[in-house]
């Protein structure tokens, strides 16, 4: 890659190369398969040059470099918001290259013990006795560890809700209604929310839910504050209305779940006395 006899400079020494979109540096687009938080924290780069067809791929560590055409390029640093969101920060290496130190957060998957797996057989008695097709990616979930226990506080960072030890994520467990998703059903969702939907947690904060609709495949979370009124249709359409998407899959919500960290928390806030907190409020921009 040459012009006028010269290498092909790239226009900038600093790039961010988010997931699934590569970064366009001039002579090359620069991309990123995959990041490994280690330890030693890891990632593979794809070179795609533009005036040729090979694309390498390179594995560095974080802090090694990787050649693209005749320069030298380093992996400085990376930020995360989930297990499968990050943003690459790869910087040319030149004469007068500052090696600052990495600031990115790194992401703590969640740790969760699944209590084993359901057979095709347990699925089909499982949907026949809630009346419902499951989604596919909670349904595959299911078969691989029917329900988790978090180790742990967890949640998805933003959202106000906090899955527990002894609130687990539901599966087939007919000896313990605790952990049993059809009995879910009877204590968490009929009085709340119509067949529509299965609860499929109680976590402190609210209900986690998936549709009943298997081409809907998003994991839904309500607020307590908004589990209020009589039960019955028209009381559950209004609740149903405030249910809110926190994952487009059920591998995507595990997969946006971490353990509570001290920084994920909000700052403390002392209140007057007697003032309403809540979702309604937040969104009202009250205090």
């Amino acid at each position: 890659m040459s012009v006028g006899g010269g290498p092909l400079r790239s226009f900038t020494h600093l790039t961010a190369i988010p997931n699934n979109m590569p970064a366009d540096i001039g002579p090359a687009r620069l991309g990123v398969r995959w990041v490994d938080v280690g330890p030693p924290v890891r990632a593979e780069i794809v070179v795609m040059p533009y005036r040729d067809e090979a694309s390498p791929h390179y594995e560095v560590t974080l802090g090694e470099t990787f050649p693209v055409g005749e320069e030298t390029w380093r992996f400085a640093d990376v930020d995360m918001s989930s297990g499968d969101e990050w943003e690459v920060t790869v910087r040319r290496v030149d004469e007068n290259e500052v090696l600052e130190p990495p600031t990115g957060r790194l992401w703590k998957p969640a740790r969760l013990r699944p209590y084993g797996q359901l057979d095709e057989a347990q699925l089909r008695s499982l949907e026949t006795t809630l009346g419902v097709r499951l989604p596919a990616s909670y349904r595959d979930w299911q078969s691989r560890n029917n329900g988790a226990q978090p180790e742990g506080e967890h949640h998805i960072p933003g959202a106000p809700f906090t899955l527990l030890p002894e609130r687990p994520l539901f599966g087939v467990h007919p000896q313990d209604p605790s952990l049993d998703l059809v009995q879910a059903q009877r204590v968490h969702r009929d009085r709340w929310l119509s067949p529509d939907w299965l609860v499929i947690a109680n976590p402190s904060g609210g209900l986690l839910a998936v549709s009943a609709d298997s081409g809907n495949e998003s994991v839904y979370f309500v607020h307590e504050l908004d589990l209020v009124g009589p039960p019955g249709p028209p009381a559950s359409a209004a609740r149903e209305r405030k249910l809110r998407a926190v994952a487009w899959s059920m591998h995507e919500f595990v997969g946006r779940l971490t353990p509570v960290e001290l920084d994920h928390l909000p700052p403390a806030q002392v209140l007057p006395p007697g003032t309403a907190t809540g979702p309604r409020n937040d969104e009202a921009g009250q205090p």
